[in-house]
């Protein structure tokens, strides 16, 4: 049915009913129905390396209706972009599920497609979770530290010199002994003036007692803390002296250390003898050669994994994705690779210099246990903003790094970003970036994928044009630098340097950047695309 001009699942040719047939109308005309799939064009024996791959989503991918029918039909592979990294896949315990990845891989098997690998190591989309739990720092054992002390007997009775927030509190006679007497609807300090460190486990314990059942409220450093009776309060039984005891930590960023009990309307209580201490932080960080350690061991369990699954049926992948920092200049002029302060980057860890090599190691070892052929495996480095020939000279200088210390890169995976204007001006200008950065990637000597092959449609005043109000003929130029891409492409990468182009969206989205369009009905239909592409990939 995707040979066909529309690829319509819900109508048939003709419907019929009993001894009634109805017939196609003839004088219906559906465009491009005499076209074959995409794929067919390519003629393999000129462009033996020439692959033309769709991106999806695994979710997509699975309900095996229009969109895995179009992919299979016209395209040679298909990635799925963050669906299979390991932020999609590794939860904050390191359990890895890989149940949809298994189970496309299996129907991909089945009708012999092919998978692009996502990238398996990234700074964006990555077990973040995981790796936080990995690197975080270590328990040991603290002593508990004895800290301040209060005695309402030594004090004389009279007024308190502590801190009242709130109501009336003084030092009273009671139970012949002093004590501190809290008034109804009071907030006071029953100890106070030491630090706190907000990692420290603080106990306070006092004795209180009050002549008639009743509840009350804590605040500890700041931090409201929760007691056994109803709504949260703190129960006091009456008629004796009852030992309390308030374990918390300060509320964020308080360093006065202070313990306030709060009376509610009609409650009198009477407290003795209050001590405070604590449990320092019971972790350290890690030191950096257990960080190392740590690191190294995640990147081994993430590929053994995701190698264990793919069982070589995965030949190319993107080892490393978007690296290059254009925020961040060295001192020889090329951007430094990205780094994080508020997260875990892989490269912080192992080192900007080894991160590409140690990776590919871990990859390459699984690849081949897990019954990968060594000599079929690929690693690409994909990027965006690669037009800008300072990214693309820096991606280089990385890369020559990488492979001095053994990573063995194989290809660019570059990233597109294109946009067809009808100013004739700015047009010319979008062709001749589009045509450097060929020439810039053919003089790597590396393979070459062109990835989110998606062109945007501006109209003459600058305004991006939507798919659902784009003309015949606007659809028509769209169409037709889609064909350039292609043909520049397929002319200036050397045919042994080719790894193939990828279409981010093989259906309109709210731009028309389809082979297909999406009708009232939800179908599919050919666009003046579907012709470019077949032309350009058959030399047309």
């Amino acid at each position: 049915m995707l040979a066909a001009g529309a690829l319509v699942v819900s109508c048939a040719d003709y419907n019929e009913t009993d001894n009634f047939r109805a017939e196609p109308d003839p004088s219906v005309v559906i465009k491009y129905s005499d076209l074959a799939p995409v794929k067919t064009y390519i003629d393999r024996a000129q462009y033996p390396n020439m692959t033309l791959g769709a991106q999806l989503s695994v979710t997509e991918f699975n309900k095996q209706e229009l969109a895995h029918a179009a992919a299979m039909t016209n395209f040679d592979d298909v990635a799925f972009g963050t669906s299979l990294m390991s932020g999609e896949i590794v939860n904050a315990k390191g359990v890895m599920n890989f149940l949809s990845m298994k189970d496309l891989l299996d129907h991909m098997e089945e009708i012999d497609g092919q998978v692009y690998g996502s990238p398996l190591f990234a700074n964006a989309n990555q077990a973040d979770d995981w790796l936080n739990t990995l690197t975080a720092p270590i328990e040991i054992i603290v002593e508990y530290v004895e800290g301040k002390e209060v005695n309402f007997n030594e004090m004389p009775v009279g007024a308190y010199d502590g801190t009242i927030a709130k109501g009336k509190a003084a030092i009273v006679k009671y139970d012949n002994q002093n004590v501190l007497r809290i008034s109804p609807s009071s907030s006071v300090n029953i100890i106070e003036g030491f630090e706190v460190d907000p990692l420290a486990k603080y106990t306070t314990t006092f004795w209180a007692k009050a002549d008639k059942d009743v509840t009350f409220d804590v605040i500890f450093s700041g931090n409201p803390v929760t007691g056994s009776g109803s709504g949260g309060m703190w129960p006091l039984k009456q008629g004796r002296w009852t030992k309390i005891v308030v374990e918390a930590q300060s509320a964020e960023d308080v360093t006065d250390g202070y313990l306030q009990i709060l009376t509610g309307r009609g409650i009198t209580i009477n407290i003795q003898k209050v001590q405070v201490g604590y449990y320092p932080d019971n972790h350290r960080p890690q030191t950096e050669q257990e960080k190392k350690d740590t690191i190294n061991y995640a990147v081994n369990a993430w590929c053994e994994g995701v190698m264990k699954i793919t069982e070589g049926r995965i030949q190319a992948f993107d080892l490393i994705a978007e690296p290059i920092d254009t925020k961040a200049i060295m001192d020889n002029g090329m951007f430094d690779i990205k780094h994080a302060t508020d997260k875990i980057f892989w490269q912080d860890i192992l080192g900007s210099e080894n991160y590409a090599p140690v990776v590919a190691s871990a990859a390459r070892k699984y690849y081949e246990e897990y019954g990968g052929d060594p000599t079929e495996l690929k690693f690409f480095i994909s990027e965006k903003g690669l037009e800008n020939p300072d990214v693309l000279e820096s991606l280089m200088y990385w890369i020559g790094i990488w492979d001095s210390k053994g990573a063995k890169i194989d290809g660019i995976n570059a990233k597109l970003n294109l946009t067809y204007n009808e100013d004739v001006a700015k047009q010319e200008a979008n062709k001749a970036t589009l045509n450097t950065l060929l020439d810039n990637l053919a003089a790597t000597g590396k393979l070459v994928r062109l990835s989110n092959f998606d062109i945007k449609y501006v109209d003459a005043e600058g305004k991006t044009v939507a798919a659902k109000d784009i003309t015949d003929a606007q659809r028509q130029q769209l169409a037709d630098y889609y064909a350039y891409v292609i043909k520049q492409y397929m002319t200036k990468i050397p045919h042994d340097k080719q790894a193939g182009m990828c279409k981010g969206n093989m259906a309109d989205t709210n731009d028309p950047v389809g082979l297909w369009s999406v009708n009232k009905s939800k179908d599919w239909v050919r666009t003046a695309t579907y012709e470019a592409f077949c032309k350009a990939l058959s030399g047309q």
